[in-house]
């Protein structure tokens, strides 16, 4: 795996940041250099966002571990990642649950999604193009939704619907010019919404 050393001082910078040890765990397990391009992967373990084409980037692990962490992820759950990009994501939250689908709406961006995920030998990751706001109904509802794209106004009313009672979604969402991490959960009477960190985010196309 590249960047030995960089890795372990990512690693032992997360420790004190996140507390859920499965996601220290899949941070360490999910080689990062898998999902940037070549000339890039010796930033693959610093702790920063990456462009990644198509005007994407992937965000720095972790901000990804955070958001990973606030979904509070069993092994049965079954999630959507939306704005998948380069897949790294994903990856993350393959080791915390049983099944993740990705959308993302960049074609290109989304096989090449499915190849590196492929490369990492993750198997539990399904790669879909198409309008991640839309969500896919055909396989809701979902035990949580990650949102790595930022939303204007509000979270995409398709989403908050396909979350399974007891769901969780986080999602950036702009608003008077700031964006702030959503963590909404859903209630029979409804979505709770928390605002979390400021963050920056590309926006939700």
């Amino acid at each position: 795996m590249e960047g030995g050393i960089e890795r372990e001082q990512l690693l032992g910078e997360l420790r004190s940041r996140v507390a859920d040890e499965r996601v220290i765990a899949a941070v360490a397990a999910v080689p990062r250099e898998l999902f940037i391009a070549p000339a890039l992967q010796r930033f693959a373990y610093v702790d920063r966002p990456l462009p990644i084409g198509g005007g994407q980037t992937i965000s720095q692990p972790s901000l990804v571990a955070h958001m990973c962490e606030l979904l509070e992820l069993s092994a049965d759950d079954v999630v959507l990642d939306v704005g998948t990009g380069s897949g790294y994501h994903a990856a993350l939250l393959s080791r915390l649950c049983r099944h993740v689908y990705g959308v993302e709406l960049d074609v290109e961006l989304a096989e090449q999604a499915a190849r590196s995920l492929e490369l990492a030998g993750i198997e539990n990751v399904t790669v879909v193009a198409g309008d991640g706001g839309a969500g896919l109904p055909e396989h809701a509802p979902f035990d949580a939704i990650n949102v790595a794209a930022t939303a204007t106004g509000e979270v995409p009313a398709p989403l908050e619907e396909q979350l399974a009672i007891g769901g969780r979604l986080i999602a950036p969402v702009a608003r008077d010019g700031q964006e702030q991490l959503v963590l909404g959960r859903r209630r029979p009477g409804g979505v709770e919404r928390t605002l979390l960190d400021p963050v920056r985010f590309v926006p939700l196309r």
